[in-house]
């Protein structure tokens, strides 16, 4: 079996080679071959000054980019597991909370069984599991199982809606049973706990630096679903381990924002951020509340170890997923209620999501229209263009251990996932024009539960 340092050194090596393979296409227009030509003449004004828009466009996504590629070459892309720097007798006490709208109250049932086992094996003594929901799902009683229902006339002083709504309810002087210093580990209703994510919470909350952690959280685990999602979702694994662990291990802030789940606060921090946030901060209430936290002054940091998810069921439900995202950061980035400094580099990210449908354009117009461009802006386009490509081949080495699941079908994968690249850029191009262009205050929640009809036959 490979070490650690061995896996990262070959990830390394496989990555500069796919790089240089992408980049060298940037040197052509230095070859003596190359037969330049004026575009002025060739076609038109208006068509060159739209053809050049198309190329600078492509340097709106470099920041998160860069930080992608510097996240994956400057920290282990394979760390070894987690090993506990003090006894989880002694850790403070942690609240698993989940949220949930209670539409699958057998699922929630279930992780919260499995979840609960998996911090007692781990040797967590100090922690409850706290259920905020709309409806009752009634969980069996247990010392360790809190359910919280949301009554339907509660209302936050700002209109806070969905998911913010209920988390803040359980922030209320009469419904929190946690004290300041206690710990929140936040899930979605699907996210379910490994070892290796305990002892890295528990690692984090035990050095009590930073009042606010993020981990990994990966999607091809046990039963794949949906195949095509799953490995579409492989950009995400890598934008985890690259991005933001690159900017929370280096900046310990949240730049380019962080995600919902496998979110670690304590809870004076917490309440003082709070997610009482009006109806602005309630379509994408984690971008939100970190973009909040960053701005009175709060530290990050990243938590090693990883969660488990699943990615959407449907094409459908992947669409409006993205479709929420967006238009939930878009709601944040024009919020006044965060001092545009502290958003910046959000702000470039997501518009260069907005306009991703005009750079995709270069896929084909680079080749139909040759366009002379400066050296930088070729390398650009290039670049970008060799790490989304290495992302979604990072993502699957991740994601599918060549131990549990072969080298053929870990190959297999590898090469669909690749394949998944222009379908999921058609669909979240599509996400764009259809959030963009659409109420942006509603929330879409995706299939959580599949029956035992529709369940998959292969497990990985």
């Amino acid at each position: 079996m490979l070490s650690s340092n061995a896996k990262h050194l070959l990830h390394c090596l496989l990555f500069f080679i796919i790089m240089v393979a992408f980049c060298s296409e940037a040197f052509k227009y230095t070859d003596e071959n190359y037969v330049s030509i004026d575009p002025w003449a060739e076609y038109g004004t208006f068509f060159t000054i739209f053809l050049y828009a198309l190329r600078y466009l492509a340097a709106f996504s470099m920041p998160q980019m860069m930080a992608n590629f510097l996240g994956l070459i400057v920290f282990n892309a394979f760390p070894d597991k987690v090993v506990l720097k003090g006894s989880p007798l002694l850790a403070p006490f942690i609240c698993i909370r989940v949220v949930t709208r209670g539409d699958y109250p057998e699922l929630v049932k279930k992780n919260v069984m499995r979840n609960m086992n998996t911090c007692l094996d781990t040797g967590l003594e100090n922690f409850l599991i706290e259920v905020a929901t709309d409806k009752p799902i009634n969980i069996p009683k247990h010392r360790r199982i809190r359910e919280v229902v949301v009554p339907r006339e509660y209302k936050t002083k700002s209109g806070a809606l969905f998911k913010a709504r209920a988390l803040q309810y359980c922030l209320e002087d009469n419904v929190n049973v946690l004290n300041p210093n206690d710990w929140i580990v936040h899930l979605d209703e699907e996210t379910i706990l490994t070892e290796n994510s305990v002892r890295g919470i528990t690692n984090f909350v035990l050095d009590g630096k930073y009042p606010f952690g993020q981990g990994l959280i990966t999607y091809a685990n046990e039963n794949v679903v949906n195949w095509m999602t799953t490995l579409a979702d492989s950009f995400r694994v890598t934008d985890d381990m690259g991005k933001l662990r690159f900017i929370f291990k280096v900046f310990h802030k949240p730049l380019l924002s962080w995600k919902g789940s496998f979110v670690v606060t304590q809870l004076h921090a917490e309440r003082d951020v709070s997610f009482d946030n009006g109806p602005d901060g309630s379509v994408a209430e984690d971008c939100f509340f970190a973009m909040k936290a960053f701005s009175l002054g709060y530290s990050f940091d990243w938590i090693e170890g990883e969660m488990y998810e699943k990615s959407p069921f449907t094409l459908l439900d992947f669409l409006q997923q993205r479709k929420r995202w967006l238009q939930g950061i878009l709601l944040v980035v024009h919020s006044k209620l965060i001092p545009f400094k502290y958003k910046i580099f959000l702000t470039i990210s997501v518009y260069s999501w907005c306009t991703m449908f005009l750079s995709s354009l270069n896929i084909i117009f680079a080749v139909i229209f040759p366009l002379p461009c400066p050296f930088f802006i070729d390398f650009i386009c290039t670049f970008l263009g060799g790490l989304a490509i290495y992302m979604y081949i990072f993502g699957v080495l991740k994601s599918f251990s060549l131990y549990r699941f072969g080298i053929l079908k870990s190959m297999i994968c590898i090469i669909g996932a690749v394949c998944t690249f222009p379908i999921n850029l058609i669909i979240e191009n599509a996400a764009v024009l259809w959030g963009v262009f659409t109420n942006k205050h509603k929330f879409y929640v995706v299939q959580k539960e599949v029956s035992l009809e529709a369940r998959p036959l292969i497990t990985v």
